[in-house]
């Protein structure tokens, strides 16, 4: 499993070679940057769960190697907090997540973030209940919290809080998913003149899981503001 992250962070640092810089300095922006700042990056640092509403069981666990790729809207803004890193595109996370199923339909989960060449690092937890647990004729429904906070940057303090409903329902190996929320972010700047930034952004996110046995694969398309992301992840349940 840890092969399988590295090998994830190895081709990201392939995909993303025009921005290998850290956030060092955030207080060259404006206040009215510093929230484009903050909107492109709670978008992308926000919790995608890549998984679809039915719970995993009491006796269900899984590990999963994922990575999402996260459109910047002000790509020029992230030269300015790198001090000339270059622009940002695209901000590619790598994951490594993990997945418990309990009683009555809760299930919780976690993932673990590094941007390669950077100092962004990323948890996130998640709690998910599963109102209609789903079968044969009917699907199944959840609700969702989740939060992630970011560390590594001395000048930034960010964290996300999720809250969402999703549906799902399974055609033998396929399962396809969506659902809709909200996200909100509190990024707080130690850097010049800079005060703190707290929004909420609307989500909406589709995806579809493939079961192939002992492993699954999902892929997963979110909207969070005006931010768009995609995410893959390949999990090993046991």
């Amino acid at each position: 499993m840890k092969k399988n992250f590295a090998l994830i962070c190895v081709l990201a640092c392939f995909v993303q070679p025009v921005w290998a810089a850290n956030i060092s300095t955030l207080g060259n922006l404006s206040q009215a940057d510093f929230k484009l700042f903050s909107e492109d990056l709670g978008a992308a640092l926000s919790y995608k769960s890549v998984t679809p509403a039915a719970p995993l069981g009491v006796t269900g666990f899984e590990l999963g190697v994922g990575v999402t790729t996260t459109k910047m809207n002000n790509p020029q803004l992230w030269s300015t907090v790198t001090g000339g890193g270059g622009s940002l595109s695209s901000m590619i996370l790598p994951k490594l997540y993990i997945y418990k199923g309990l009683p009555f339909n809760i299930d919780v989960a976690a993932f673990y973030s590094r941007v390669p060449t950077t100092n962004i690092k990323l948890t996130g937890l998640e709690l998910r209940y599963a109102i209609l647990e789903g079968g044969v004729a009917s699907p199944a429904v959840a609700i969702r919290g989740s939060m992630t906070k970011l560390s590594g940057v001395d000048q930034l303090a960010l964290g996300t809080k999720n809250l969402d409903v999703s549906i799902s329902k399974g055609f033998t190996i396929f399962t396809p998913y969506a659902g809709v929320g909200s996200v909100w972010v509190d990024s707080n700047p130690n850097a010049g003149a800079l005060t703190k930034e707290t929004f909420r952004q609307s989500k909406f996110f589709a995806g579809a899981n493939i079961n192939l046995g002992f492993s699954n694969f999902a892929i997963e398309y979110d909207k969070t503001g005006s931010a768009t992301s995609y995410s893959a992840k390949l999990g090993f349940r046991f």
